[in-house]
């Protein structure tokens, strides 16, 4: 169930240095964890966050930072190869799934994606934009990019059925 602010909607994050172009300036990782941890306060049971971006865009640094505000208290590493990590040790579970190396959405339906969506937790996926159709509706879409020397430009992308296509 979504509550308001998790969707990213209205929420203008402590992390933001600056805005320009309706985009959220974030100058240094630190910056980028804050604001994850801004959308991991903002986040609960059931909710989706995805997260779009290039490689060293800053998706996992951002989902650290949601990790901490969400109560774990585990060292959060990129599930490339894993594909999914747990974080269970928090007041909600995180389920941070990486996409970037399934070649088929067939493959993420045998990890039990639909069984992660079930387990009333929040599900950060890196690389979403690889299977949106997979995503449910409702999830919040988040596309990070390189802005220069450690800085992260974060705009917030709208899902199917919102106006704008992925």
């Amino acid at each position: 169930m979504q509550r308001p602010g998790a969707d990213g909607a209205g929420m203008i994050p402590k992390a933001v240095m600056s805005e320009e172009d309706g985009a959220s300036i974030l100058i240094n990782e630190a910056a980028t964890e804050a604001f994850g941890e801004d959308l991991g306060r903002a986040a609960g049971p059931g909710d989706v966050i995805c997260l779009c971006g290039t490689l060293g865009a800053g998706k996992t640094r951002l989902v650290m930072g949601m990790a901490r505000a969400l109560g774990s208290g585990a060292l959060v590493t990129s599930p490339t190869f894993s594909i999914v990590h747990e974080y269970v040790d928090g007041r909600v579970p995180l389920f941070h799934f990486d996409l970037y190396r399934l070649e088929t959405a067939e493959e993420l339906w045998a990890l039990g994606w639909e069984d992660y969506l079930d387990r009333e937790g929040v599900v950060a996926v890196e690389w979403a934009d690889r299977f949106p159709e997979m995503i449910p509706a409702g999830a919040s879409w988040w596309r990070l990019e390189q802005a220069g020397t450690g800085r992260r430009r974060i705009v917030r992308r709208l899902g199917i059925g919102e106006g704008e296509p992925r």
